[in-house]
């Protein structure tokens, strides 16, 4: 009976290894909206990192959360450094590609609550009175995370925080002032 129960577990774990290793090796989320506002304006929020603190979505989840800037301000090589709750971990995030008003290229580098390298991108295209903004994140999974990812959604979990931070950023590009209002 003990040898039964042994194959029978072995075969299980035969068979999770498998289906892990079928996965995709990538993953890409992405939440598109469209502002009414100057894809300039829109694109301003976005690459000037400062900025990122209105309406970047992890952020809220962690009030308390660390952050040090460093680079310049804006454009090719500004960076920050977040250290915050188990929420939103610790990472460096690097604009390493931005053309004025088009498109911003990121490096996100992960170090908790676990370890990876992903990048970032933000497209804004002009759209009839305003600016369609899409904000988007792929990378590549290794063994253990096309295991999480049989449990949990990345789709669901990063896509619905970008369409958070694409209504504060919606908020924020609408309005005159340029700042969110309540």
């Amino acid at each position: 009976m003990l040898k039964i129960i042994l194959l029978a577990i072995a075969a299980a774990i035969v068979v999770f290894v498998i289906v892990v290793a079928m996965q995709p090796d990538e993953f890409r989320v992405s939440r598109s909206a469209t502002v009414v506002a100057p894809a300039a304006k829109v694109y301003a929020q976005v690459n000037e990192l400062r900025k990122w603190e209105a309406w970047n979505p992890w952020g809220k989840l962690d009030p308390a959360m660390k952050l040090a800037y460093d680079g310049p301000p804006s454009g090719n090589g500004a960076s920050y450094h977040w250290a915050g709750n188990n929420q939103v971990g610790e990472g460096r995030l690097t604009i390493v590609e931005s053309r004025a008003s088009e498109y911003i290229r990121l490096k996100l580098e992960f170090m908790k609550p676990f370890t990876a390298t992903n990048t970032g991108e933000f497209t804004f295209r002009p759209e009839g009175d305003g600016t369609a903004v899409t904000w988007s994140m792929n990378g590549r999974k290794n063994f253990v995370a096309k295991a999480m990812h049989l449990f949990f959604d990345m789709d669901k979990m990063v896509g619905g925080q970008f369409a958070k931070g694409l209504a504060d950023l919606k908020a924020i590009a609408e309005s005159p002032s340029g700042e969110k209002t309540s």
